[in-house]
């Protein structure tokens, strides 16, 4: 779908959130995150009225007609009309959902090998039961509702992108505890499989209960409590990953439950930090033209960023 400022478009996307609110005037709307498997696009369709246009939620396919104009520095679509597809719309689910470059289960397959070859014992147990234990999740689980990674297989992507990047780090640094810390890079974000509401397409629509309420470094520094626990991990080794997890956001005022004390949970916020931001800023400057400027990016202390058009940006990352 066309998504040209002050363009009137129409076309087939996908909801990825809906919400019925309530404006400041009582005008009844309904609030919604859009997307196709290139982009998504927050929307509003205004004077809503569940008994003529139907209700709607996330997973559901529709097709709409309106307008994008830029509020706030971030292009959102009016809705003029929206209905769900028909069978005689021929329309593909699958086209509708953004997805990793590489399948699940062979990102899966990667990552099982490289905890294969950890010579910590129990550090290779604790990573392998949890992974096996959450595999079927873990093949198509989105890393985020929002921002960077929120799209199918994003997970394992954004994990590996990671653990890539912390093998060349222990290359270069031959004092970093590689076991440790790709271990700590494999679960850092394990607990984001109860963190959201995801639908079978593989995109988020919400927080769970459990995510809202706990959220995932808390909940995977438990997963972490449990394995250990099962497998007769010893202390040191149980709380040096718990506490990688706890604190890979870095600072408590981004969500960190202690800051980072020891070499490999540095490194892992860092790492976690540099592939999230890459992520977002990839994703921006290939919806800008050539010579032209992003949106402002809120995640990004609301800086723009410049397209010099030097370098192909439509490849987020070569894993393999």
């Amino acid at each position: 779908m066309d998504f040209r400022e002050n363009t009137v478009s129409d076309g087939f996307l996908m909801i990825k959130s809906a919400e019925k609110k309530v404006s400041a005037k009582g005008m009844t709307y309904l609030d919604l995150m859009l997307c196709d498997k290139e982009s998504e696009i927050s929307a509003k369709l205004w004077d809503y009225k569940e008994e003529v246009q139907g209700m709607f939620e996330a997973g559901n396919i529709v097709k709409i007609r309106g307008t994008v104009s830029p509020y706030n520095g971030v292009d959102q679509l009016r809705i003029e009309r929206i209905r769900k597809v028909v069978p005689t719309d021929n329309v593909d689910p699958a086209d509708f959902v953004p997805s990793a470059d590489i399948g699940g289960e062979e990102m899966f397959s990667e990552l099982i090998g490289i905890a294969e070859g950890f010579k910590d014992e129990e550090i290779k147990a604790v990573v392998l039961s949890i992974y096996n234990d959450y595999k079927e999740k873990l093949l198509f689980w989105p890393a985020a509702f929002r921002l960077h990674h929120a799209i199918r297989g994003g997970l394992l992507y954004h994990t590996l992108s990671i653990v890539r990047l912390a093998q060349s780090v222990c290359k270069v640094y031959p004092s970093v505890d590689s076991d440790l810390l790709i271990a700590g890079a494999m679960l850092h974000d394990i607990a984001k499989t109860d963190e959201f509401v995801v639908n079978d397409s593989g995109t988020a629509s919400g927080y769970s209960l459990e995510g809202n309420l706990i959220g995932h470094l808390a909940k995977g520094a438990m997963i972490i409590e449990k394995a250990a626990e099962k497998l007769n991990i010893s202390e040191n080794v149980k709380l040096l990953l718990q506490h990688m997890v706890l604190s890979h956001h870095g600072e408590p005022e981004f969500g960190a439950a202690v800051k980072p004390m020891f070499l490999e949970a540095e490194l892992l916020s860092e790492l976690d930090l540099m592939d999230a931001r890459i992520y977002e800023l990839t994703e921006a400057i290939g919806n800008a033209a050539e010579g032209e400027y992003t949106n402002k990016m809120w995640a990004l202390d609301n800086r723009k960023f410049y397209n010099h058009g030097r370098q192909d940006v439509s490849t987020k990352a070569k894993l393999f």
